[in-house]
């Protein structure tokens, strides 16, 4: 086949020039001319081809090679190429050697070490490889990053911690022409006395006892007793646990993978007392006990299981990475308004699965159809975590620097309701600084931290085009 002239190559140099054709749609040669895994298109500008070139190719059929053992890099996962003395030896030829990122190794650092082979979890946490890194699944009432730690302190009912104004209930039994009030502030594990249990109103249908604990606590189990009224054994059989972060929204306890509500085993008579287990643990500030099955009436004594959560994990010690560059967080997980794609080629298709940060390649992170304030790019979480940071990054396209220059961060509980993060103590929406090129990491705290399960990020400003690679940080509480 006779070469073309002037045949545009795309280089980090020459793709500038193109940046006038965006909007033209290209199409796949029908005979690929283009060497190294350079990708042939058709019908871009006035000349016949051209070849979108494979880092560290370029000429005008990508045949020609950056020169240097280094160049491209071949070490594999963010490897570092260093250049050493030729060396030989019988048929061993050394010019390079790549220095790994932890987690990684092999001569150019293609394995992916297995962190979970010495079983760094505790306490029956299970282990999952990450891609340098590792997590561990805890069984409650074990948490921590190895599941090193028990949260399983007593929160005050017995003990009067919790005082009686934190306690409410959807209806009080009065008893004995009205002069007994077995109250919600009663509702006290081995709580003494003639009255000495909450009891709901005969004609309540729907019964529930509250706890305000005042902020987010975690919560790891819940033991229950019932009482005695008049020599009769009164106590619930059967319950349900309804958590609340705000004390109007409400979500009913239920166990991972399961679309029913869990339904826990109570008491069998009015003294001896019942420990359920929340498994995984619950984070809220209000917590409600829901009867289900209830003996001659709904009658309860009880205590909280748990800790706070700034016992282990204040600002400081809640900042690790989520799983954005290391793919604990999930494709699936990753959503957005729009995605673009370079000369409208599907293969350049700038998706929110690509907004990791330092994913490398030709399209190496997120960017939206259009440049507006109107687009964002989500992450499910796929339960309620501590956020406490954020990681942005921009990208180069075909040599274009790109990123965020300002951005806003919503957040949402059900992906229903959303909320914009605050300037502090005002009602103004903050807008955090982002970057100034396509590859110097911005980190922004979250001060204070927020809880949700679904976050968004939400460009203000941008340089060129909105690109977008990014990391959060915060932990399981």
């Amino acid at each position: 086949m006779k070469r073309p002239g002037n045949v545009i190559t795309a280089t980090l140099t020459t793709f500038t020039l193109l940046l006038c054709l965006s909007s033209v749609r290209g199409d796949y040669c029908e005979v690929n001319v283009c060497q190294n895994g350079g990708t042939c298109v058709t019908g871009v500008g006035e000349h016949p081809f051209i070849c979108i070139c494979a880092d560290g190719f370029g000429g005008d059929t990508c045949n020609v090679t950056e020169t240097g053992p280094c160049s491209p890099n071949p070490c594999t996962n963010d490897g570092t190429c260093e250049i050493v003395a030729p060396t030989r030896r019988g048929d061993v030829f050394n010019e390079y050697f790549c220095k790994c990122q932890p987690g990684f190794e092999g001569a150019h650092c293609q394995i992916n070490v297995n962190d979970c082979v010495n079983e760094p979890c505790r306490n029956g946490g299970v282990c999952r490889d990450l891609d340098g890194d590792f997590t561990c699944h805890c069984p409650s009432p074990y948490v921590g990053k190895q599941c090193q730690l028990r949260c399983i302190s007593l929160l005050g009912l017995e003990g009067g911690a919790i005082v009686d104004p934190q306690i409410s209930a959807s209806s009080v039994h009065y008893g004995i022409l009205g002069l007994q009030r077995w109250g919600p502030e009663l509702a006290r594990l081995n709580n003494q006395g003639i009255v000495n249990a909450w009891t709901s109103a005969a004609q309540d249908r729907n019964p529930w006892i509250e706890i305000n604990m005042q902020k987010k606590m975690r919560l790891t189990g819940v033991i229950t007793q019932g009482a005695s009224r008049m020599g009769t054994a009164e106590y619930i059989k059967a319950f349900k646990v309804a958590s609340s972060f705000d004390g109007s929204s409400y979500t009913t306890y239920r166990v991972e993978g399961q679309r029913r509500d869990k339904v826990f085993v109570g008491n069998t008579d009015n003294d001896s007392t019942k420990t359920n287990l929340f498994d995984p643990p619950i984070i809220a500030q209000y917590i409600r006990i829901i009867p289900v099955v209830c003996r001659r009436a709904c009658t309860l004594r009880m205590e909280l299981v748990g800790c706070e959560l700034n016992v282990y994990s204040n600002a400081a010690g809640c900042s690790e990475p989520l799983g954005m560059k290391s793919r604990l967080i999930s494709d699936g997980q990753l959503s957005s308004s729009s995605t673009y794609r370079t000369w409208g080629i599907d293969t350049f298709t700038w998706h929110p699965q690509y907004a990791r940060l330092d994913k490398q390649g030709k399209t190496n992170a997120w960017s939206p159809a259009h440049n507006n304030r109107s687009e964002w790019i989500q992450v499910d979480l796929e339960k309620t975590k501590r956020l406490t940071g954020i990681i942005t990054q921009g990208a180069k396209d075909f040599g274009v620097v790109q990123f965020v220059s300002v951005f806003k961060v919503a957040y949402s509980s059900d992906g229903e309701t959303w909320s914009v993060v605050k300037e502090e103590n005002t009602s103004n929406d903050k807008l955090f600084q982002g970057n100034i090129d396509n590859n110097t990491q911005k980190k922004n705290l979250f001060e204070p931290p927020f809880y949700a399960q679904y976050v968004r990020v939400v460009p203000w400003e941008w340089h060129e085009r909105i690109t977008l690679r990014m990391e959060l940080l915060g932990c399981d509480d």
